[in-house]
Order: structure tokens, then sequence, then C-alpha cells
């Protein structure tokens, strides 16, 4: 599978042209700073800081936010990806960022279907999700740096 995406016309192009790659790496971390800004206010606000913040309406605002920056980073880390698939592939860090982003999905899967509405308190399930959240998205990019570097 790896070869069949080195031998693709989007590899090719990804990288071929001298902008295609700084252009999604751009994107990339505008799309992490979307997606972790939004989700790490509102993991923090769920662990107490803003507390004159209601949780639901600043859940309401970062969400949409977030998952743009999501949709953002899955498009600029696909290209990415297809530049330098087999690098990539072989990369421990690189197994382990792809590894934290499905923990941190099935993490966010779990928040929406136990708290669909934060209007009343936050339970403590709710603050240990959110805990669990932050640094599983942190790791993630964190992860992400160290794959450029290693």
């Amino acid at each position: 599978m790896i070869a069949a995406i080195e031998a693709s016309a989007l590899a090719d192009w990804a990288g071929s042209e001298a902008l295609v790659y700084p252009v999604a790496n751009t994107a990339h971390v505008i799309g992490a700073v979307l997606l972790v800004g939004g989700i790490g206010l509102l993991d923090l606000r769920l662990l107490g800081y803003g507390r004159r913040l209601a949780p639901q309406t600043l859940a309401e605002v970062v969400t949409p936010l977030a998952l743009v920056g999501f949709g953002l980073m899955v498009v600029s880390g696909g290209l990415m990806f297809a530049a330098d698939a087999r690098a990539m592939a072989a990369s421990p860090l690189f197994a382990a960022k792809l590894g934290l982003i499905g923990l941190a999905g099935v993490n966010a899967v779990a928040f929406r279907s136990m708290f669909r509405r934060l209007d009343g308190g936050i339970p403590p399930g709710a603050r240990i999700l959110a805990a669990v959240s932050l640094a599983l998205w942190l790791g993630v990019v964190v992860l992400g740096r160290l794959v450029a570097y290693f």
C-alpha cells in the first residue's frame, strides 16, 4: 500500500512542487491551532479554568472551529504523508501519533455520548475525560513536531 501511495500522482505532485509541502505544513499547523486551541480551551474550562464561561456556550463556539482544524489537518497531513510515505510509515513516532489521534477520537466520542449538554454542574467523569483529551492532543502535537526531526 505504501508503494502505491508513493507511486500515485498525488505523491508525485506533493513531492515535486516546491510550494506544496511548505503550504501543507503551514496548513497543518493552522489546523492544529484550531483543533487543539479550541478543544484545549474547552478541556481547560471543564478542569476549572475560566469558571465565568458557561461550558455549553464555550463548547458550541469552539467545537466547529476544532472540526475545521481537524479537517484541515487530515487533508494537509495526507499531502505530507504522500510526499514521504515510506519514511512516515517506518517512523515509530508517526505510528504513536496516529495511535494518540485514535485514542483522542475515542475519548471525544465517549465524552459526547456521556455528556450531551454541559448546562448543569460538571461531573467528575467529564473532568477526567477533559484531562485525558488535553493530554492526548498535546501528545499528538509533540509527536508531530518530533516526527519532523527524528
